[in-house]
């Protein structure tokens, strides 16, 4: 949807890891077709191949692959590419440019990971399917130098039985499985020579030593891209499966469909459907299924970041479940995909779990398709809802909100619901957005100069696992993504009967008593002169005893205490303001011919046991040693340091320390 004044709104921030996230598609800057998942180590470890397009010389409109990578999750949400373990140009047996690594496996025995893959070989026709061992899921993996003797064919997989028997199955002929010797490397049994079926225009092809059988009982129609994989006593077939008519006029597409049995290699008993043909009439599916941490997960495959071109797919997650009888009920497949999602990480909202019947989604940029899609909630009313997002990690917190829309606009954050409480508000003025105090860079355009990032405050944050529920209050609204950030810890609360802390290597003093700001109507720092600042020290200094603010012991994480952080934490103005601030020294003894060498933002003016000793004055930046005092005494016990800040429109800051005669640091000494 295209919007006329284009300006952008943000909420929500957290880490990104990886190049993947728990939304589908899960992998977000390559494309991951085939995915085989496997749990090694309490992980969740995904083998796919790996589509690309097509270089000069190599068939345009077909797959086209030349290498694999490895992908790992604790959590389904949060996924690691470890980069490539296998290339065509490093199988000793295969086509250097053969482009035809299709869906690969990977299992653990032996104390050793076993990698399947095909590829075209080099002499001969058809495929083959080798074997690359590993010490780790990771890999660097070695490739045998031969294939598999007695396999010709594409997508293998291996069941490792609970008796440590290992079978492998493969498409070729249709569905053939066997059974692999315990090296597993080889077939184990005789290979059988198989004449070969004659295609229309092509020559007669010489007969082949097969080995496997093939597997009975799958129905009828193209079938490919077999897995297996057992549960209690029953073992599942499930596989690729074209139901539809074919032949000339026909596109049909593939099904995922499944068998049963109580022996690994058959005869199997049809069953049904696990997933019905993509809506948008992708060719292919191709899948796996595996058991995590107690629930069953379906991972298979979609062309959503290549609409128009079902060669070039993405891999993607849902959640699986069986009946009584041990059948699979079907799975629908969805944007949201599975896992929950850490507030902090950046949540993909576009692929909603729900949402009101006018809302759409597209993709944001139909070219470079990794920038993935946008959501558009057309009018007022409009909702959509995301399920699944854990707030735990949250402690001082604002949103990040990437999105699109005219000026004046305004969409909420909600909890639960399109009734929910408010989490935070957004209204598309760029003005108001830019002048936020507080808040970090106020916004950012994307490389398109329409999309804009923006951060706003929260109004309420949600605890423990909830949804969210994005809803329009004004014009239309296209959003992109959202994100939870925590803010740095700047400083730590310091109890009442803490104890002392010591100066900093650098003698700088981290522990301050900081009084909540005091607004005050400045206009220009110009004004800051000597005679001006007295003045207004004096009227404040005046009026302390009778202010009723709050007063806050905070521990800097830094050599500098960020004031206008300490206003922001407790909800006080940033900008315009007068801060009080003080700490105790404890000597223990005189500490004679020192120096105090200050910095601030802004203007201060500094009191060492009641007297006046550093005044800096003007429009001043936080230097470390900005102004030196004249020779002090730190007397034995306690002696009070105590400091005004004033700003109008900059960010307060200060830092403290004391010097010997030579610039050294001060450290000698206890902070109360």
């Amino acid at each position: 949807m295209r919007h006329q004044p284009l300006f952008l709104l943000c909420t929500l921030l957290s880490t990104f890891i990886g190049s993947a996230t728990a939304q589908n598609p899960i992998i977000r800057d390559q494309y991951t077709a085939d995915p085989t998942a496997r749990v090694f180590n309490n992980k969740v470890y995904l083998y796919p191949s790996h589509d690309i397009f097509p270089p000069a010389g190599q068939r345009q409109d077909w797959f086209c692959m030349a290498d694999y990578h490895v992908f790992s999750s604790e959590n389904l949400t949060e996924w690691t590419d470890h980069g490539m373990i296998l290339s065509q140009e490093t199988v000793p047996w295969g086509k250097p440019d053969g482009y035809s690594m299709w869906a690969p496996d990977c299992v653990f025995k032996n104390g050793k990971y076993y990698f399947y893959f095909p590829n075209a070989p080099k002499s001969g026709r058809g495929f083959a399917i080798g074997v690359a061992t590993s010490d780790s899921p990771t890999g660097p993996f070695t490739c045998e130098p031969e294939p598999i003797k007695g396999v010709s064919g594409i997508d293998p997989c291996v069941l490792v039985d609970d008796d440590g028997s290992a079978y492998i199955y493969w498409s070729g002929m249709g569905i053939r499985g066997a059974k692999l010797k315990g090296n597993m490397l080889e077939l184990d049994g005789e290979l059988q020579e198989v004449k070969m079926p004659r295609r229309e225009g092509m020559p007669e092809m010489p007969p082949m030593k097969v080995g496997g059988q093939a597997m009975e009982g799958l129905p009828d129609g193209f079938k490919e891209g077999p897995f297996a994989f057992k549960r209690g006593d029953w073992y599942y077939l499930t596989f690729p499966w074209v139901r539809g008519e074919t032949g000339e006029g026909k596109n049909p597409t593939e099904t995922l469909a499944y068998s049963m049995s109580k022996s690994p290699l058959g005869p199997w008993d049809f069953k049904g459907i696990i997933m019905a043909e993509h809506a948008n009439h992708c060719w292919t599916n191709h899948h796996s299924i595996v058991e995590y941490k107690g629930q069953w997960y379906l991972f298979y495959h979609h062309n959503a970041f290549s609409p128009r071109d079902d060669k070039r797919r993405s891999a993607q997650i849902e959640k699986l479940f069986f009946n009584a009888d041990g059948t699979i009920r079907e799975v629908k497949e969805t944007m949201r995909g599975v896992g929950i999602n850490q507030a902090t990480e950046k949540i993909e909202i576009d692929r909603y779990s729900t949402a009101s019947s006018d809302v759409t989604t597209a993709l944001i940029d139909t070219v470079n398709t990794f920038r993935s899609y946008q959501a558009t909630l057309p009018k007022k009313g409009s909702w959509m809802l995301y399920k699944d997002v854990d707030f735990s990690g949250l402690t001082d917190s604002y949103l990040i909100v990437s999105a699109l829309a005219p000026e004046n606009t305004e969409f909420f954050v909600r909890e639960k619901n399109a009734k929910g409480k408010v989490i935070a508000k957004i209204k598309m003025t760029v003005k108001s957005e830019i002048t936020r105090p507080g808040m970090p860079t106020p916004f950012r355009r994307d490389q398109s100069n329409q999309w804009l990032t923006l951060t706003v405050p929260l109004e309420y944050t949600p605890k423990g696992v909830t949804d969210l529920c994005v809803t329009c209050e004004g014009d239309a609204v296209s959003i992109d993504w959202l994100q939870f950030k925590n803010r740095p810890l700047y400083f730590t609360p310091v109890a009442s009967g803490a104890e002392p802390s010591q100066p900093d290597d650098q003698g700088f003093i981290r522990r301050w008593r900081l009084m909540e700001p005091i607004a005050v109507d400045v206009r220009s720092n110009v004004i800051f002169t000597d005679s001006w600042l007295r003045n207004k020290f004096a009227d404040e200094l005046a009026k302390l005893p009778k202010q009723k603010a709050k007063w806050y012991t905070l521990e800097s994480e830094n050599y500098n205490m960020k004031l206008f952080r300490f206003a922001e934490k407790y909800g006080k103005q940033t900008y315009g303001s007068f801060f009080w601030c003080e700490t105790v020294i404890d000597c223990p003894e005189d500490i004679q011919n020192v120096r105090l060498a200050c910095g601030s933002n802004g203007a201060s003016l500094w009191w060492l046991n009641g007297e006046e000793v550093l005044l800096l004055e003007g429009d001043r930046r936080m230097v470390v040693d900005d102004g030196v005092s004249q020779r002090l005494t730190l007397k034995k016990g306690q002696n009070t340091l105590r400091c005004a800040v004033i700003n109008g429109p900059g960010l307060s800051d200060l830092c403290a320390r004391f010097i010997d005669e030579k610039g050294n640091p001060i450290t000698n000494f206890q902070i109360q």
